[in-house]
């Protein structure tokens, strides 16, 4: 009888991590990436000098990169998606007459 072997895969059901970042905060950082990619050509190609361009863009990317692992680190995968539902919820609901209160129910026979 021959003997199987199976490989266990324990990565199931957990997200997608890459160097510390979780989920769509990978894509936040590409997307960054990509848009600070196009601010160096549209600069470059405006005339201002290269030397410029990459300190203005490496500033700029050191913040992108140091804000997205702090809000990955803080909310983790879908922690961002419910801070921001958490703004929509009311801080209260105010009722300004006692009509709902007062509306007698009638009872089924």
């Amino acid at each position: 009888m021959a003997i199987s072997i199976y490989k266990i895969n324990k990565g199931i059901n957990k997200p997608i991590e890459f160097k510390g970042l979780k989920a769509q905060y990978i894509w936040y950082l590409g997307a960054g990436v990509l848009a600070l990619l196009i601010l160096f050509i549209l600069m470059y190609i405006t005339g201002i000098h290269p030397v410029a361009c990459l300190a203005l863009v490496g500033s700029v990317g050191s913040t992108l990169v140091i804000q997205i692992y702090r809000l990955s680190h803080a909310y983790g995968e879908h922690g961002l998606s419910k801070k921001m539902a958490y703004r929509q919820v009311p801080h209260a609901i105010r009722i300004k007459s006692r009509a709902v209160f007062r509306k007698v129910k009638t009872q089924k026979k």
